[in-house]
């Protein structure tokens, strides 16, 4: 019998249940013998055990405390930095998994898929091709991916990725009690143009003035 391939595995997750499940699972591969060099449920702790540890492949959890998984593959990739890596998540929102293939995620798989699923992921990611899971997809099917007026998540990642860039800048600086005018100025953009990004923040979050703004971003880590 052919001795299977060993490779070395990093597992970011930050629920003790999965990340246990996750390592029974890759125990019984039955292609590679895996090896778990290290784990983590944090998103500066992933960074540092990357460091530390040679590793073959890591499986990522997109929302994590500290950097969740994109603002992982943004650091990353601006220090032109790859490690084979699947992203394990609960996330299917076209949005998120464009943003995470073009940030440089190899392969993406949903939680609620198979077994077998991840083997076969795993399987592609370490012979060089992109896996995308069942249930994934880069284009909304059936229904916009647009956030509707009044829609709330109560999901710090969803709420975070749901804003652009822009907001997320013109946000922080509201949370510093900076009027629209200081905003323009510091932005080099229009009070009016200001003006247009604090109501699409505020319908994006649900919320209807600014002190529930500031709150909201606050408990859900937005800033």
């Amino acid at each position: 019998m052919e001795k299977k391939q060993i490779i070395k595995v990093i597992i970011a997750e930050d629920h003790p249940i999965f990340l246990e499940g996750l390592k029974s699972v890759l125990s019984r591969n039955p292609y590679r013998d895996c090896e778990i060099v290290a784990t983590a449920d944090n998103g500066n702790d992933l960074l540092e055990v990357m460091r530390l540890n040679e590793t073959n492949l890591v499986l990522l959890d997109m929302n994590m405390p500290n950097k969740d998984g994109l603002e992982i593959l943004e650091y990353m990739a601006k220090r032109k930095w790859k490690i084979p890596m699947i992203a394990v998540t609960m996330y299917d929102d076209p949005k998120i998994i464009r943003t995470a293939f073009k940030s440089g995620i190899d392969g993406y798989i949903l939680k609620k898929n198979t077994v077998e699923e991840l083997y076969e992921g795993i399987e592609e990611v370490l012979i060089g091709n992109t896996y995308m899971g069942k249930g994934v997809s880069l284009h909304a099917i059936g229904k916009s991916e647009k956030t509707e007026a009044g829609q709330k998540f109560e999901d710090r990642f969803i709420k975070k990725n749901n804003l652009t860039r822009r907001e997320l800048e013109v946000l922080r600086h509201i949370a510093q009690a900076m009027s629209n005018k200081q905003i323009a100025e510091k932005l080099f953009i229009s009070d009016q143009t200001v003006s247009v990004h604090r109501k699409n923040i505020m319908r994006k979050l649900g919320v209807s003035n600014t002190a529930g703004l500031i709150k909201t971003a606050y408990d859900n880590q937005l800033i």
